[in-house]
């Protein structure tokens, strides 16, 4: 075990709670000390929910370590039931009382309660949240639904004719990176194309939902991992399959509309609904071909992160200089797609090796978690959140999804806004001395003319163009002098490089690069120069 400030995941029992969180008449009996009831907090303050968990502790004391806790879980179980009659409970343990090995799911089971029990077997010396929240799942749907299977061999009946197709949606969880509106986009996607959702789950589903889910005739997995365990397993013993492609992007949302007409025996010629994605344009326009090219490092969960990385190289033009994740159990998914950039995946859960690999790598724009957002200021390079551990910023009260054609265009402006502040910084830094930038210049829209009524630059400026301490030969008519000025020749690096700033500011650029080369004597100007005239106006 390794003493951390920060964690990218809670111990395996705050999955489960996101879980039990997620869904309507379901209770979470937690064998826990006294300390472990932080974990409210991550759901009414982190994600504002109006509600507390559906959670009991038995918040046992070190004093009661000395005599019997199993009956401190057995209480707490019954009064639980009582109060609020679930139609399922979950049981288990937290961390530091998995140590005392008081078998939650036995005690349980002794009670006889009238509900269906889970009991959660959570190893959290091995495992973390993620996996917690798929394995808690799992759990619930082999329970709930194991006894609805078919009978082992059996045959799927085929769909009623004119009955539309239908579909659950698996994985969505509380205190999921925006997966509230992802499941709304989906959803609304899904029925553009005829295909009716018939149970979310966990997010919003009862027990009873989760009894069905066998009724559908498939399931799409948006969160892998949370959902594809379940989704699995609704495959051997219920023979649904479940799409693979993860709607996130353009190109990825139009490969998962293929996908979903697959396996929902539609036509393959349905017209897709992209009329109101504007990304793929907005990527080829003029305001943004200046990104081309960008260097980007991506961190996170790895759904997000293997999806960030095709969007960031196919849709944006950005070059992907690094990724990970500190999902250990899909290393091999982003090693494999690490590979399709030429770079080396780093797999951990220390964000000090995180920092470490941005400050080694320089990238223009960092992609990551909370984590990465405070990494990525501290170096003072633009940052966008993509995945969870995020923040209570990070749950908008606005629409803002990720997957669909309105994620992409979400996901547009969420990355593109920070290179565009750092663009405004860049422009203000290298023309901040020029006489229609600086903070004492007239308002552009009035006119030169009314540059002798602006304030003076500042103190040093006007010190410095006094009578008694500039030479004659300075107080010359500036156009005097510059006539005489021959203008260099640009070597071709640096014109190309030229091209790479705005329009809007590039000749002005290219008029103090020249005039920079001509006061120094300078034939040519090749890139270099142009870089030491920036860093000189700059100043």
């Amino acid at each position: 075990m390794q003493l951390t400030l920060w964690t990218y995941e809670g111990p395996p029992h705050v999955g489960a709670m996101r879980v039990a969180t997620a869904m309507e008449d379901v209770h979470y009996v937690l064998h826990a000390p006294q300390g472990d009831t932080y974990a409210d907090l991550l759901f009414t303050m982190i994600e504002r929910l109006p509600r507390r968990p559906p959670v009991t502790y038995t918040t046992f004391q070190a004093r009661d370590l000395g005599s019997d806790t199993a009956d401190l879980f057995k209480t707490a179980c019954s009064q639980a039931y009582e109060r609020f009659r679930p139609n399922a409970m979950l049981v288990g343990a937290s961390c530091t009382a998995e140590l005392i090995q008081d078998d939650p799911g036995g005690l349980a089971r002794a009670l006889n309660l009238p509900v269906p029990i889970v009991p959660l077997e959570l190893p959290s010396y091995q495992r973390k949240e993620n996996w917690g929240a798929s394995e808690t799942f799992y759990q619930i749907v082999r329970t709930l639904a194991g006894p609805h299977a078919p009978a082992p061999g059996s045959k799927r009946a085929p769909r009623d004719a004119g009955v539309a197709p239908s579909c659950n949606l698996l994985g969505a969880t509380a205190l999921g990176f925006r997966h509230r509106d992802d499941v709304r986009e989906i959803t609304g996607l899904l029925n553009e194309l005829g295909v009716e959702v018939r149970t979310v789950a966990p997010l919003g589903a009862s027990a009873d939902d989760i009894a069905h889910l066998g009724d559908a005739d498939f399931n799409v997995v948006l969160y892998p991992e949370t959902g594809a365990q379940a989704a699995s397993w609704l495959q051997r013993f219920f023979g649904q399959p479940f799409t693979k492609t993860i709607p996130i992007g353009v190109g990825a949302t139009k490969a998962f509309i293929a996908e979903v007409l697959q396996l929902a025996g539609l036509p393959a010629d349905t017209p897709l609904p992209d009329s109101l994605s504007r990304s793929p344009w907005y990527s080829r326009s003029v305001d943004s071909t200046y990104l081309t090219g960008k260097r980007v490092f991506i961190f996170g969960d790895a759904t997000h992160v293997i999806a960030a990385a095709r969007v960031a190289h196919q849709e944006m033009g950005f070059t992907v200089v690094g990724l990970g994740t500190y999902s250990r159990e899909f290393a091999r998914d982003v090693r494999d797609a690490a590979k399709l950039y030429g770079v080396e995946a780093l797999i951990t859960d220390d964000y000090l090796e995180v920092e470490a690999k941005v400050a080694e790598l320089q990238p223009e724009l960092v992609l990551g978690t909370q984590m990465e957002r405070h990494i990525a200021k501290r170096l003072g390079v633009p940052c966008a959140v993509i995945s969870s551990p995020v923040h209570v910023q990070d749950f908008p009260a606005r629409y803002s999804p990720q997957m669909g054609f309105e994620g992409a265009n979400v996901i547009f402006d969420t990355w593109v806004h920070p290179l565009m502040m750092g663009l405004e910084e860049h422009l203000l830094t290298m023309f901040r001395g020029d006489f229609e930038f600086h903070d004492g210049a007239a308002a552009s829209h009035l006119g030169r003319a009314t540059a002798a009524s602006a304030p003076a630059r500042s103190e040093e400026v006007a010190a410095d163009t006094t009578p008694e301490t500039t030479p004659a030969a300075a107080l010359a008519p500036p156009a005097a002098s510059s006539a005489a000025i021959a203008v260099a020749q640009w070597a071709a690096d640096a014109q190309k490089e030229l091209q790479k700033i705005p329009f809007f500011v590039r000749g002005k650029a290219r008029r103090n690069t020249e005039r920079f080369a001509a006061e120094r004597g300078l034939a040519t100007i090749t890139v270099e120069t142009l870089y030491d005239a920036k860093a000189h106006f700059g100043r």
